[in-house]
């Protein structure tokens, strides 16, 4: 029978998931330290950390890797862009060529400054994290121990497979916009019947929303906003189509609209046409 070869850990890896909070940071913390094993993003804003003795400056987009037994502390958070942390903490790992429960990759650097596709993909385990926390379904604890095992094998993948130096600052890079947009185009073609403004659609991809616009209009020749209302035109005159009893108002609520008379003009703009005139054709 063949022998399972693991190619990370000495056997699965399987961490025991602790807990897992975001601060919005407002004023230094105490210096102390845990018996467990912390992943810090930085969201956003920027401030100080001390780490095992070492001072180091942070801003959004910047990973902190804190194992047991390190003294730490937040310092300070700017009062113009203060500091939003995400945290999640875990146990029970064994890592090749590592201490037990420690993760040491090359340089044994605390700060991480991931690429920007890591960093979005990150970003976007802490939100559904997050969410899933907060939820009550079946399979809940099982859920957020598969999403920290993707943060630790992206991290270990970027930072042991090709490793990264730290520069100072960090900017996404423009290789990488592509997966931006694709990530945000996937987010509204799942969340159209939602309220959605641009504001939301930065917070929920942890960037900017002057970023967000820039890169998706460079990609696609249109805004998001555009791109949405094109969504939800498309989907309003399929349920104009397969819908016969139900009213502009229904129709407007299912596609995200409060205001039937807004649906109404977005829709003939869109298509040359009022919603009614299109049902009607459609007879």
């Amino acid at each position: 029978m063949c022998q399972i070869q693991y190619d990370i850990t000495y056997e699965d890896l399987n961490p025991t998931f602790l807990f897992t909070c975001q601060i919005s940071r407002k004023e230094p913390e105490r210096l102390h330290s845990h018996d467990f094993i912390e992943i810090a993003l930085i969201l956003s804003g920027e401030g100080h950390f001390v780490l095992g003795g070492k001072w180091y400056p942070v801003k959004k987009g910047d990973v902190l890797l804190i194992n047991p037994g390190i003294q730490h502390q937040c310092t300070y958070s700017s009062a113009e862009a203060p500091l939003e942390e995400f945290y999640v903490a875990f146990t029970d790992i064994h890592i090749r060529d590592m201490e037990r429960n420690q993760i040491l990759f090359p340089g044994h650097e605390c700060l991480i400054r991931p690429g920007e596709k890591t960093f979005v993909t990150l970003s976007r385990l802490c939100s559904l994290i997050k969410t899933e926390s907060t939820s009550c379904q079946p399979g809940r604890y099982f859920m957020l121990k598969a999403y920290v095992t993707q943060m630790i094998l992206l991290l270990y993948r970027e930072q042991v497979v090709a490793p990264v130096t730290i520069e100072e600052g960090y900017e996404f890079e423009s290789t990488n916009k592509k997966y931006v947009v694709e990530q945000i185009i996937d987010y509204l073609d799942c969340h159209y019947n939602e309220k959605i403004s641009l504001d939301q659609i930065a917070r929920n991809m942890y960037l900017s929303p002057f970023y967000i616009s820039k890169i998706f209009k460079s990609e696609t020749g249109d805004t998001p906003i555009n791109h949405l209302i094109k969504i939800r035109m498309e989907k309003a005159r399929l349920l104009l189509d397969k819908q016969k009893d139900a009213s502009i108002q229904d129709i407007a609520l299912c596609v995200g609209y409060d205001d039937a008379y807004h649906f109404s003009k977005l829709f003939k703009k869109h298509f040359g046409e009022s919603p009614s005139k299109y049902r009607k054709k459609q007879e």
